[in-house]
C-alpha cells in the first residue's frame, strides 16, 4: 500500500495541531521526497546516521523530532548539513518534521508516552497558567524511594539516569523530555516530590537540593523516543503502510 505524500503530510499536521504551536524550527515536510510513501522510517534526529540506515531500509519518508532549519541557526548549505540533505535528495527522501507539536500532543506526545513508560498517571500541565511550559505533573500508584524509582527509570529507558536524590518518598512527579531542566522551578511550585527532564544544568542541582526535591535527568535523546515511534505508529495504521522506528544510540 501507498499513500500520497501530501495526504500522510496533511493528516500528521491536523492531528498534531501543528499550525497552532509557535516553534524554534519549521514544523512539517522540511525536504520533498518521492509523492508516493509506502515505508516510513522513525527516529530522534534527522542525522547522518539515521539517513543513512533509512536508505538501507528503503524509507520514502524520514520522520523525525529534531530536524533542521533550527532559528538563529547559519543558513548556509554546508558541511554537516549540506551531507545530510544531500543523502535526502540523491535518494528522493522526504523529511517531515515535529518538534513542540510532538511534546505536547495529548495522545503520541513524548511527555505522554514517557509517563506511560514509567507507570505515571497523568493528572495535568505542569503549569496550569502558563501554556509556554512544555511539560506535565502526575502519581505513581504507590510511593517509591528515590532509588527504586530511578532504578525504574535505567530499566525503562536502558539508560543509567543522573539522580539528584532527596529525603522524601516519591508520590508526586513533574516532568519534560529533552532539554527541559528549565523548568524545575515550575515543578517546585507545582508541589512535586520529583522531576525528571533529559538534561541537567549546573544550576539543576541547587535548585532540587535547596528546594528540597529530587531529580532526574535520564538522557534528552532517551526521554524523546516514544513519541515520534507513537506517531509513527499512528500514521502507518491510517495509511496502511509500513513503519520501522530506528534508534541511533545517543549518551546525551
Amino acid at each position: 500500500m501507498a499513500v500520497a505524500l501530501n495526504t500522510l503530510v496533511e493528516e500528521a499536521e491536523r492531528y498534531l495541531g501543528s499550525a497552532k504551536i509557535p516553534d524554534y524550527c519549521p514544523n512539517g515536510l522540511q525536504v520533498e521526497g518521492r509523492p508516493q510513501v509506502s515505508r516510513i522510517v522513525s527516529g530522534v534526529t534527522a542525522s547522518q546516521a539515521l539517513l543513512d540506515a533509512a536508505v538501507d531500509a528503503g524509507a520514502d519518508l524520514v520522520l523525525v523530532h529534531h530536524g533542521y532549519f533550527w532559528k538563529g541557526e547559519n543558513p548556509c548549505i554546508t558541511g554537516i548539513k549540506q551531507r545530510r540533505l544531500k543523502t535526502l535528495l540523491k535518494h528522493d527522501i522526504s523529511l517531515l518534521t515535529f518538534h513542540l507539536p510532538l511534546d505536547v500532543h495529548p495522545e503520541v506526545g513524548n511527555n505522554v508516552q514517557l509517563a506511560r513508560q514509567l507507570d505515571i498517571t497523568v493528572e495535568g500541565p505542569l503549569d496550569p497558567n502558563n501554556p509556554k511550559v512544555v511539560g506535565l505533573v502526575g502519581s505513581l500508584a504507590e510511593p517509591l524511594s528515590v532509588r527504586d524509582f530511578a532504578r525504574r527509570v535505567q530499566e525503562a529507558l536502558g539508560r543509567e539516569p543522573l539522580v539528584v536524590e532527596g529525603e522524601q518518598m516519591i508520590r508526586r512527579v513533574g516532568w519534560c523530555t529533552g532539554g527541559g531542566q528549565g523548568y524545575i522551578d515550575n515543578a517546585i511550585a507545582a508541589g512535586v516530590d520529583l522531576f525528571i527532564s533529559g538534561e541537567a544544568s549546573e544550576q539543576t542541582f541547587h535548585s532540587a537540593r535547596e528546594n528540597g526535591i529530587s531529580f532526574i535527568a535520564a538522557g534528552h535523546h532517551a526521554t524523546e523516543r516514544y513519541g515520534v515511534q507513537a506517531l509513527g505508529d499512528y500514521l502507518a495504521r491510517r495509511f496502511a503502510v509500513e513503519h520501522l522506528f530506528i534508534d541511533c544510540p545517543n549518551p546525551i
